[in-house]
């Protein structure tokens, strides 16, 4: 993390340097609400947003304050940095693999309730090692494959013969299932959304349902995304949502044939530096600000004004023949992907209205 902060708290959205990246406030909080009153009309359901969209310990904080059960992150040194920073019960929703890795983990256990994916024996022997060295107890699921083609095991009987290996260690506790389906998220019709979660569903029932017949619980059967999450909602096999791109909202979910709740709370704020020729413009937001791997940003009500090109330290802006720019206009963009974008930058800039109200720190671990 650099020393340097692209804002103060106090000062005005013009006088922020770019580029940076800046949370709206008010939009956020209305997303953040959005999803809690959602899954409270479903008493069984409970919400686990994914940190990795935020990457930021004070958001976490306002999920948990608004009824979310645990947060998730994808790696070890997420882990670490949410739990340094106070929040006590985390899902490691991936694998890890290596000693050291176990290790750390583990000993995070001794000040958070910490749950972490397996989808082989020997990742569940690594961390019953580690577990039992740190005196400690870790929650696993078993990861399944739903539909994505990532991790997770490929038949329920792979998922029986696993969990019954977790539950020879003292120091694991077996809870559920891990049944994320990833690709799910950015099927742009509602139609095909719910064939894909409908057969997720369908995987994910039989495998807890050959558990329990095994006299394994299965309490936790846990996935969900942004883009799904009202189907896995009303599955009545879900019950916990690992929803993380809501809180902000990026370009790809606008791209969704779906009216979702949520507002676009995450922009990259760019500053026009070149204008020097007709319909042209460039601004000093390039792959060093945003990632382009899920399209391009879009540019937030500037109609006239459209990204085309990103390069390292530039963005390529056409322009209509009514709209003009010169240097020094703001811009704010919106990401194409907001996790990775996130990752790019070491400050979040939070502001209400025209006005800086926080600068909270990327927490994205080491």
């Amino acid at each position: 993390m650099t020393g340097r902060r692209p804002a103060e708290p106090g000062m005005t959205i013009a006088q922020v340097e770019t580029p940076a990246l800046v949370v709206d406030l008010d939009a956020m909080e209305a997303n953040i609400a959005a999803l809690a009153a959602r899954v409270a009309a479903y008493p069984s359901v409970r919400a686990t947003p994914h940190a990795k969209a935020h990457k930021s310990v004070e958001i976490a904080r306002r999920q948990m304050a608004a009824g979310a059960s645990r947060v998730c992150c994808q790696n070890v040194a997420e882990v670490e940095a949410m739990a340094a920073g106070g929040i006590d019960n985390i899902l490691l929703s991936n694998e890890i693999v290596g000693a050291g890795k176990a290790k750390r983990l583990a000993q995070v256990a001794r000040m958070a309730k910490i749950g972490v994916c397996v989808d082989h024996t020997d990742q569940v022997a690594v961390l019953a090692d580690a577990a039992h060295e740190a005196g400690v107890t870790l929650d696993i699921l078993v990861e399944i494959d739903v539909g994505m083609g990532r991790c997770g095991v490929t038949s329920t009987a792979d998922a029986v013969a696993l969990a019954k290996e977790v539950v020879k260690h003292k120091n694991l506790r077996f809870t559920g299932l891990q049944a994320y389906h990833g690709s799910a998220q950015h099927l742009r019709h509602p139609e095909e959304r719910v064939a894909a979660i409908s057969k997720a569903t369908a995987l994910a029932r039989e495998t807890a349902d050959a558990l329990r017949a095994a006299g394994l619980p299965c309490d936790v059967i846990a996935g969900a995304g942004t883009g799904s999450y009202e189907n896995e909602m009303t599955s009545g096999v879900y019950n916990e949502l690992q929803c993380g791109s809501y809180v902000f909202m990026d370009a790809d979910y606008g791209r969704n044939d779906t009216a979702y709740p949520f507002r676009n709370a995450l922009f990259v704020l760019t500053s026009v530096i070149s204008a020097a020729a007709p319909g042209h413009a460039v601004c000093d937001a390039g792959l060093k600000s945003l990632t382009a791997e899920s399209g391009l940003p879009v540019t937030y009500e500037a109609p006239g004004i459209t990204y085309i090109k990103a390069t390292d330290e530039h963005g390529t802006l056409q322009l209509s023949s009514q709209t003009t720019v010169k240097p020094g206009d703001r811009l704010k963009l919106i990401p194409g992907h907001c996790d990775p974008t996130v990752n790019l930058h070491d400050w979040l800039v939070a502001y209400r209205g025209d006005k800086v109200e926080a600068v909270w720190p990327v927490a994205r671990g080491w």
